[in-house]
């Protein structure tokens, strides 16, 4: 299904205010929040678009891919639709408060959580991205804890019913026309606590690690192509997956080549002679010299395209061709014999006459 536009479900313009943002998402937090709607679904679907669109906009660099690159953008930045309301009331805890004055959690939150995707840029050649490389990046990132297993306790340590909640994970009270009920501060909603964390990790169940990865780039690429090492992302919370690695790839220009889609263009000089009497001149490929026909009578600007010689499509074997354009060059510096060949060769092809006659009318 087609996501509509944040600025549209938050009413907003798209060059609205970081408090004209936050101003409309808490007028449809209140309009949608679950406790005013129990048990209407187009409600609660709502109250996840807005808040989603509130999450985006509401981080500059975020909002800046998204205006920029519409949903495609996002990927990669650790965004991702909310699946239940609880996840909502998980990221916007404080900005509930500051709506409410209260938090806004309604049942105790589950532990374990997929980990963010991360992302990184790669830098190819060209020739890299036409016919595919393997290529060592190296990233950091949150891994299980070896010393805990991913639980966050103590050896020998477990974890007990939190009392402050008494293993709900949350408190209430009753504000206006609607119960608010807060995330619980000494478990965080989770419902129990541990009472011997784990000295590694202070109780996160991960740390950070450095990860060498082979990324297999594929021939036929181009700037801009996002590829994903699914899973290779942070680990998750309490025994949640990984996310996911998105790699987008930047192409260098390459010297004397230039591409569209899967053709390559390029330019070869020819000498005035080559393209009046026509003959065979070697061009640069991305397979390297080859010879190719230049007709009779060529001009600048003409074309000799060289089919397959381009790069391969991305999905298929095929490849694309290579035009080479031809540029004629006017000679410079001619000596005394060849200007006499040239003068001859305009007198027998009536050049010389029309010359001389134009340049009398010009003066006359």
């Amino acid at each position: 299904m087609k996501k509509k536009d944040f600025y549209e479900v938050l009413g907003v313009s798209r060059d609205a205010s970081a408090e004209e943002v936050k101003k409309a998402y808490r007028q449809a937090a209140l309009k949608y929040h679950p406790d005013r709607n129990s048990g209407d679904k187009e409600a609660e679907e709502k109250f996840k678009e807005a808040s989603e669109a509130y999450e985006v906009l509401s981080d500059p660099p975020q909002r800046d891919r998204y205006d920029r690159y519409g949903f495609e953008g996002l990927a990669g930045t650790g965004f991702h639709p909310f699946t239940d309301v609880d996840d909502i009331f998980a990221t916007f805890g404080d900005i509930f408060q500051d709506f409410f004055g209260f938090g806004p959690s309604r049942r105790a939150r589950t532990r374990a959580r997929r980990g963010h995707d991360l992302s990184v840029e790669l830098e190819l050649s060209f020739e890299e991205a036409c016919f595919g490389v393997e290529k060592a990046i190296e990233i950091r990132k949150h891994e299980r804890c070896e010393t805990c297993r991913g639980t966050g306790m103590a050896a020998g340590s477990s974890r007990k019913s939190c009392p402050a909640c008494r293993g709900s994970g949350q408190v209430g009270r009753s504000q206006g026309f609607f119960t608010i009920t807060a995330t619980c501060t000494q478990c965080q909603g989770e419902g129990s606590i541990v009472s011997h964390p784990c000295q590694e990790c202070h109780g996160e169940g991960r740390r950070p690690h450095n990860k060498k990865l082979a990324v297999k780039v594929p021939p036929g690429v181009d700037d801009g192509t996002r590829l994903i090492l699914q899973r290779e992302g942070e680990a998750g919370i309490e025994g949640g997956g990984h996310g996911d690695l998105y790699v987008f790839l930047r192409v260098r220009p390459h010297e004397s080549f230039e591409r569209e889609g899967s053709n390559i263009y390029s330019e070869v000089p020819i000498s005035f002679v080559t393209a009046a009497l026509g003959g065979e001149i070697e061009a640069e490929t991305l397979d390297g010299k080859v010879k190719i026909r230049v007709p009779k009578g060529a001009e600048t600007g003409d074309t000799v395209i060289i089919e397959g010689a381009g790069v391969p499509h991305l999905k298929s074997k095929n490849r694309g061709d290579h035009v080479v354009r031809l540029v004629v060059k006017t000679p410079k510096n001619l000596g005394r014999r060849q200007e006499e060949l040239l003068r001859e060769f305009a007198s027998i092809s009536g050049e010389e006459a029309a010359m001389k006659k134009k340049k009398k009318g010009f003066f006359s």
